[in-house]
């Protein structure tokens, strides 16, 4: 990644560093509870709980019965019906 930081982020980025190093030596004991609070995010991101990272790999799609002895369902096929409409204007075009 040779992305070119942008000045902006830069200066942000330095003021973040300064007052983080000027809070934690004026009163360290403040700073715990965010760096546990954005440790306990990263823990939660790196190693989600539950099933989405199951260690167990999950098995293929199994194809239905139908479908692997070759039999195939067809719908049956609905006849569209056409409903008129009420409305005749003669001074409209009929086709737009």
């Amino acid at each position: 990644m040779s992305r070119k930081m942008s000045p902006m982020l830069v200066v942000i980025l330095a003021l973040v560093v300064i007052g983080l190093v000027s809070q934690s030596l004026t009163s360290p004991f403040q700073l715990i509870i965010p760096v546990a609070v954005f440790g306990a995010i990263f823990l939660l991101y790196k190693f989600p709980p539950g099933g989405a990272r199951s260690a167990k790999p999950r098995s293929r799609a199994i194809p239905r019965r139908d479908q692997a002895q070759g039999k195939t369902k067809t719908k049956k096929a609905m006849p569209f019906r056409v409903i008129e409409g009420g409305k005749d204007d003669d001074n409209l075009p009929k086709y737009h």
